[in-house]
């Protein structure tokens, strides 16, 4: 009996469900807060673009929704987790499993499958919809919230180098010859590195060489301290749409199946790609995080609920819970910068607080 976890087809539907309508509820109470929070932030920006209105403020809602979602759905799997097993406990209803011949990970078996499907369903909603949501939004942040853009292919807060010189633009949508951007600076350096020249304008195309700059410019001129205003300049004449292609890759806004093959085009090119790929990795490691929850919270299932120490035991299983996120965050930021390999920075904190969380179990309740 002990190595079959799901002896009971009632009680592995009974402790699935409720732990289903615990995760959803926190989920719920979660996201609504964050949001409200958010809108409060954010909604001065919005409505001060002329013509915004209540509309655009629901679009922001419905961009933030699913990034929400996808950034707090293990913190609620986690809370699920301390509650469920709490409310169990107090209940003497593991008491009665464990009576009954329940092993602790038998009594956990239900919970960490319902996990195990939400990790699943993450892994899906995040590539199917999140990186939209957040191409979107990113690429209206860039705007300043005016018109949705509605090309396709954009990057957003692009740094390219000509030289000396130095090209940022705020968007970039298109590929090949067709590239346009969108609130574009350029700055033209001396030799030892000092800018001499600035030129802001609001949108930039190819001019085959170079880069033609139009509408709203203004060229600042830094030895005489002059300001005027042409109608078009060209800069960055070695700038090639090939290199622009190539300028950035944004993890957040790419799906798993693709962002693969974009690491390789920037591999090929000689760029650092360490952070890339420990961001692909995490694609899929970051989903299963919601797999550990049910056994980092396993510590208040257990235990006399009489005994004065199931608070104690639901505050280690939040510890448990919070640190692994603590280390998650912080080994993706040693991975960024090369400190960790790419692998090991997205799969070393879900590895070692599963033998973390086993090694509690097992020396504790088996």
């Amino acid at each position: 009996m002990q190595l079959d976890f799901f002896p009971s087809r009632t009680l592995t539907v009974y402790l699935a469900k409720l732990f289903t309508v615990r995760i959803a509820a926190m989920l719920f109470v979660l996201v609504l807060v964050l949001l409200m929070l958010d809108l409060l932030s954010k909604s001065g920006e919005i409505l001060a673009v002329p013509g915004n209105g209540q509309g655009e403020l629901l679009t922001y809602a419905g961009l933030r929704v699913p990034q929400l979602i996808s950034r707090f759905l293990p913190y609620s799997v986690l809370l699920a987790t301390l509650i469920t097993l709490v409310t169990l406990n107090q209940n003497s209803e593991v008491i009665a499993m464990k009576a009954a011949g329940l092993s602790a990970h038998q009594v956990l078996a239900p919970l960490l499958l319902t996990a195990g499907i939400v990790s699943v369903a993450t892994f899906v909603f995040n590539e199917q919809v999140v990186t939209k949501s957040t191409q979107t939004l990113k690429a209206w942040e860039a705007v300043e919230y005016g018109p949705i853009p509605t090309e396709s292919g954009v990057k957003t807060n692009v740094y390219l180098t000509d030289g000396d010189n130095i090209l940022t633009a705020a968007y970039v949508a298109g590929s090949g010859e067709a590239i346009a951007m969108r609130k574009v600076t350029w700055y033209r350096r001396n030799p030892d590195g000092m800018i001499v020249e600035q030129i802001d304008a609001d949108r930039a195309r190819y001019a085959g060489p170079g880069w033609r700059l139009e509408g709203g410019l203004t060229r600042f001129n830094v030895q005489n301290a002059v300001t005027d205003d042409p109608t078009s300049v060209v800069v960055g004449e070695g700038l090639l749409p090939e290199q622009i292609d190539l300028a950035k890759i944004d993890p957040d806004g790419e799906p798993f199946w693709t962002l693969g093959s974009s690491i390789a085009e920037f591999e090929r090119a000689g760029r650092r790609t360490s952070e890339l790929r420990a961001k692909w990795w995490h694609k899929i490691s970051g989903p299963l995080s919601a797999f550990l929850m049910p056994l980092l919270g396993a510590v208040a299932a257990f235990g006399l609920a009489r005994s004065g120490q199931l608070f104690v035991r639901a505050v280690i299983g939040m510890a448990l819970g919070f640190a692994y996120f603590v280390v998650d965050n912080a080994a993706l930021a040693m991975g960024s910068f090369g400190g960790y390999p790419p692998f090991l920075a997205a799969w070393s904190p879900f590895l070692l607080f599963l033998l973390i969380g086993e090694t509690v179990l097992i020396r504790t309740e088996e």
